[in-house]
């Protein structure tokens, strides 16, 4: 494929500077990474082309995080920015694509991993469909030592231009969607208005919402990326206030239930049922029981169809079967 960077000694890249303008953005909110960013920088070095760039953005009290960063600066086009004053993650990732030198974006979380042909995957989907607001593709479900758990795949046609509704009215049921999988146009974000910086946990949710109704989606068949789950993780320290955790998912879906039609009533019921099942596993793996029952009898009342129709969109089994394992194997 034409754009990739000829290497040197070692597999490395001959030059890191790119010869003219990215074609692709790569945003790294950071904070206290120091135990991961090692390996997600390597992991973009081994995937290296032309016109590549990465924002490492980082807001840790200690030069940890940065130091690492910086001695990638020989093989990777960085720009690295230390933002104190931009502690949560959504503020970070909209400082990010503010300043981002390309047209397409995908951000990569301090403990997230690309895998190998990410890059050229990426090339191939951007020249195949440059107007698409959001490109969507599986992740691979690692633990912490690196190990393959699982597949999070999203409920969706592949490699054919998705209606907004379809996308919407699976999306609403469940964020199915693997944070570094996911690329997006720049001038499709900034028009919907980026990330809401109020919502800690649901803000990515959201986003891949409003993205969906600006223009085209398309979904990919393969896994270029790999999404780390372990205890120090947002999922599962966040979701400790159970209260709080309950209003962000609820914010999310009274913002975007509107848009769609009157032929989608049963979204809604099975979007709240799916709440209610999240309320409760994460409840559950904080040691409190007591919302398994309340979930049980909501997903229940949603009968047949409805059951079939959230163990479907929910990709419940694709996100918990990895954790239970990663638990099981102590590498949680």
């Amino acid at each position: 494929m034409g754009g990739v960077r000829p290497l040197g000694a070692g597999g490395l890249p001959m030059s890191v500077r790119p010869a003219s303008a990215p074609w692709l953005t790569v945003i790294m909110p950071t904070h206290c990474g120091e135990l991961w960013i090692d390996a997600s920088l390597r992991s973009l070095v081994a995937e290296a082309l032309e016109g590549i760039e990465v924002l490492v953005i980082d807001s840790s009290p200690t030069p940890a995080t940065l130091d690492i960063a910086r001695s990638y600066s020989d093989r990777l086009h960085l720009r690295i920015f230390e933002r104190r004053d931009l502690l949560m993650w959504p503020a970070k990732t909209n400082f990010g694509v503010e300043i981002a030198a390309s047209s397409h974006i995908c951000w990569l979380h301090q403990d997230d991993l690309w895998l190998p042909g990410r890059a050229a995957a990426v090339h191939a989907w951007i020249e195949s469909a440059p107007e698409a607001s959001l490109h969507l593709a599986p992740s691979a479900i690692i633990d912490r030592r690196g190990r393959r758990l699982g597949v999070w795949r999203c409920p969706l046609p592949t490699n054919v231009e998705l209606r907004s509704s379809l996308v919407t009215e699976r999306l609403l049921v469940q964020n199915f969607v693997a944070a570094p999988a996911p690329v997006f146009r720049k001038d499709a974000w900034l028009a919907c208005g980026g990330l809401d910086e109020a919502l800690w946990y649901t803000a990515d949710w959201d986003i891949w919402l409003k993205l969906a109704a600006s223009g085209p989606v398309y979904y990919h068949d393969s896994i270029t990326t790999g999404f780390r789950i372990h205890g120090g993780s947002l999922t599962m320290t966040g979701s400790r206030d159970v209260a709080d955790f309950a209003n962000q998912m609820r914010v999310v879906l009274e913002r975007h239930i509107s848009k769609l039609d009157s032929g989608s009533n049963g979204v809604e019921n099975v979007a709240r049922a799916s709440i209610a099942i999240n309320i409760a596993l994460a409840s559950a793996s904080a040691g409190d029981l007591s919302f398994l029952l309340r979930a049980v009898s909501e997903l229940l009342r949603l009968g047949p169809a409805g059951i079939r129709r959230y163990l479907h969109d929910s990709r419940i089994m694709d996100r918990l079967a990895p954790r239970v394992r990663a638990k099981l194997g102590g590498a949680f």
